[in-house]
């Protein structure tokens, strides 16, 4: 009998834009965690530099949600970056929507 290899090849990558989504998840919720502290430590003075990173999260989020979600479809590749990706993206744009959400209709 022939033992069967324990390797097997393939011609499966991590693609690059996967990656980049990934990335840019990790940037946005980092982002996100800061913007919520900084607004928590000045007791809700919101500052224009303030608004402009909570939209700049938003527009990195996007990004990468198209990026992954690109990567997805791909053939002959790899699904923990784009997983990742999609899911970090997911968890920031949802973070941005509760903050909208709750200033808009809680009356903060």
């Amino acid at each position: 009998m022939i033992k069967k290899s324990g390797y097997m090849f393939t011609n499966r990558k991590h693609p690059k834009r996967a990656v980049m989504a990934t990335i840019l998840g990790c940037i946005s919720l980092l982002s996100l965690a800061a913007v919520i502290y900084l607004s928590y430590s000045t007791q809700g003075a919101g500052y224009g530099s303030t608004g402009m990173t909570g939209l700049l999260i938003t527009v990195f989020s996007l990004t990468g949600l198209v990026l992954g979600i690109l990567t997805v479809m791909e053939k002959e590749r790899y699904l923990f970056f784009p997983v990742m990706g999609i899911l970090l993206n997911t968890a920031s744009l949802a973070g941005i929507s509760i903050i909208l959400y709750a200033g808009a209709n809680l009356g903060y």
